[in-house]
């Protein structure tokens, strides 16, 4: 006996393991294409946790209070869909034959909404690691705003496997520092320590204390001396469920490509096939049949399908306990369910505040946060925080209290100076479900989380970035500050809506957008102070919903067109007033967003950019990559073509041409060219 399991547990144990090993052997030998080595060196560690660690129903992956699982290593995604197979979820053995097809459910990489028991996409290392953290802060969140005595309905943890490539990109020590500075005991990592990777073994780059780090990190830290010791692994397990007061690591000692007579501890083993030879010595070596090719033993299947029963099992007794909880807090149980839909309810606008030219200037990062307060209060579900900026980045919920260990009712998480971490905790917070996560900081520093916006835009995660300090003239802290490259790199990234509202009245409009959105959103805003525009001066039947819209007309003629975003739309209007003075019709048009101009009709766009006309000129600070296709082959841009300078924010706008009497010089010219050609 071992564990309270039957004697002959430890030959199933081993069946199931090899099991899993020749599954990813044959799945990648078939495609010519993977990484067998890490799914062989894990096997057995996945095996005890997903069989008898793990709470899931395969027959209902999307259950609420499951446990999560997140292999961070996504290079090992035949681990995943061998155990996904397995244990009876919907991906079959012709699904496994496919591994790596052309529409196939198991792609090279695990991807999520693709693969039925995916919980995240993962690849690009160190991701998958800083998700599940986010996944953790979001159940103790709600454990903490819901569960009430005897009736605990968020009650999960979240496991995750790491390889040394995630432990040496440096998103997983921001991740990992933060979880210990939050106490996240539910969390708990299996670290693949087999000392291999791409190049070689880790010793020509990677010598550090692991063991020693995670401690500083104040994790509870573990080792399994023999990753194949199946005993040790559920004790170390059973160890880390313990620890409360901590996330916790087990580091296993294992062989990558294990079984493996001329590969294993072999970089070969990484990313390439075995070859059909070594599959067959391999399959000698684990005692399979070797001629055999994708075998499941019946015994193997049936000891790893009894998760289905015990999935079951699992989630009817947690629905039993939100039937209970329902009948004891009917309010709470409406806010749960509607936390995990992510209902907008009625009236969640009525407070939004209604900003007049009256009032004078305000920047739009000022105008946000006051945004974010009113919309927190209306949708509790709301939380976030910045990368050690929020008096800046104005993403404070001024009425709630930090998101701190033991005290995780907090909305305000203090993500320190984390921005690649906190990016990716803001994906595995949406990944989990059950809250709306936005985070701020400088859009100059959005290159420190473009891997993790990237990610979400493929995932189509409901996250809000909050990006201040938007353009030149964020001034004195000079071109280090200053983005320029960033608007064009970040409207690069497919299905991510970025907005940049004008004033104070878009920015309401441009939060109104990303919270009714189902994929992320980039909001771009001043740290400069900007008028309110007199709307009831200008045309406005169309507005930001649509992306772009004719601010300013003179009755539909037009000597020259303005297209202007952000804090350059006041620029625009300013040129449009000298210009009329000369009797020129001007018409300006705020496109504060080009993907939701993109999803509007030809139709739609001719109105408002009209059809074939060639007196166009574009405003932005910042890179002129991309206009073209607004301003056509005669129109002109106005933005910057090099980085900024060092000054104040109105004389380095100046320095730069963003200027009502530079935009009017440059449409005389055009004027002037236009009548020449004529």
């Amino acid at each position: 006996m071992s564990n309270g399991l039957p004697e002959n547990q430890a030959t199933i144990d081993k069946l199931c393991i090899n099991t899993i090993r020749t599954l990813s052997m044959d799945a990648i030998q078939k495609a010519n294409s993977g990484h067998p080595g890490a799914p062989m060196g894990l096997a057995s560690a996945a095996y005890i946790l997903w069989t008898r660690f793990l709470k899931h129903n395969p027959e209902n992956p999307e259950w609420f209070d499951r446990d999560r699982f997140v292999l961070s290593g996504g290079h090992a995604s035949m681990l995943l869909y061998s155990l996904l197979h397995l244990t009876g979820y919907d991906v079959s053995l012709d699904d496994i034959r496919d591994f790596r097809q052309l529409d196939s459910k198991t792609p090279g990489h695990p991807e999520y909404r693709h693969t039925p028991g995916v919980e995240t996409t993962t690849g690009p290392l160190g991701q998958g690691f800083a998700n599940a953290v986010g996944m953790a802060m979001a159940e103790r969140h709600l454990a903490a705003c819901f569960n009430r005595p005897g009736h605990d309905i968020a009650d999960h943890f979240t496991y995750m496997m790491c390889g040394d490539g995630d432990l040496m990109e440096g998103i997983s020590s921001e991740a990992a520092s933060l979880a210990g500075h939050l106490g996240l005991g539910k969390l708990i990592c299996i670290y693949d320590d087999n000392k291999i990777s791409i190049e070689g073994s880790t010793d020509i780059a990677f010598t550090e204390d692991v063991a020693g780090r995670f401690e500083a990190y104040h994790w509870h830290v573990q080792r399994v001396a023999d990753g194949n010791d199946t005993e040790a692994i559920h004790n170390a397990l059973e160890a880390a469920k313990a620890e409360t007061e901590k996330p916790s690591v087990i580091i296993v000692r294992t062989h990558i490509a294990y079984g493996s007579p001329n590969k294993q501890d072999s970089a070969d083993a990484h990313g390439s096939p075995l070859g059909e030879e070594e599959v067959r010595l391999t399959k000698k070596i684990l005692g399979c049949p070797e001629q055999e090719c994708f075998l499941i033993p019946e015994e193997a299947l049936s000891a790893c399908r009894a998760c289905i029963e015990s999935g079951k099992k699992a989630e009817a007794f947690w629905q039993e306990k939100f039937e209970a909880y329902k009948k004891n807090f009917p309010e709470l149980a409406e806010q749960f369910s509607n936390a995990l839909e992510g209902v907008l309810k009625e009236g969640w606008e009525k407070n939004l505040p209604n900003f007049s030219y009256t009032e004078g200037s305000i920047a739009t990062r000022a105008a946000s946060g006051k945004i974010l307060n009113a919309l927190a209060e209306q949708f509790p579900c709301l939380i976030g925080g910045s990368a050690d900026l929020a008096p800046s980045n104005n993403t404070l919920i001024k009425f709630s209290s930090d998101f701190q260990k033991n005290a995780y009712t907090g909305r305000n998480i203090r993500f320190g100076v984390r921005e690649h971490a906190m990016g990716a905790i803001l994906s595995g917070m949406a990944l989990h479900k059950g809250v709306r996560p936005f985070g701020g900081t400088f859009l100059v520093f959005a290159d420190y989380m473009r891997p993790a916006i990237r990610l979400a835009a493929m995932m189509k995660l409901p996250v809000i970035y909050i990006f201040t300090h938007d353009s030149i003239a964020v001034g004195e802290d000079g071109p280090t500050h200053q983005p320029v490259e960033h608007l064009a790199s970040l409207r690069a990234i497919p299905g991510l809506k970025v907005i940049r509202p004008a004033d104070a009245t878009e920015t309401v409009d441009a939060w109104r957008a990303a919270m009714k959105s189902s994929g992320p959103v980039a909001l771009i805003l001043s740290r400069q102070n900007l008028p309110i525009l007199n709307r009831s001066r200008y045309n406005t039947g169309d507005g930001l919903e649509k992306g772009a819209y004719i601010l300013s007309d003179s009755d539909g003629k037009a000597d020259i067109l303005f297209i202007a975003t952000g804090s350059e739309v006041h620029i625009a209007l300013e040129a449009e007033k000298h210009l009329r003075e000369q009797g020129f019709a001007v018409r300006v048009v705020s496109m504060p967003s080009w993907d939701l101009f993109e999803k509007t009709s030809q139709k739609y766009k001719n109105k408002v950019l009209l059809t074939d006309f060639p007196n166009r000129i574009a405003i932005e600070a910042g890179l002129s990559m991309g206009w073209e296709r607004y301003i056509g082959e005669k129109g002109i841009m106005i933005g910057m073509t090099g980085f900024g300078a060092s000054g104040p924010g109105g004389e380095v706008m100046k320095k730069f041409g963003f200027t009502a009497d530079n935009i009017v010089e440059k449409a005389m010219l055009m004027l002037e060219s236009e009548k020449i050609e004529k």
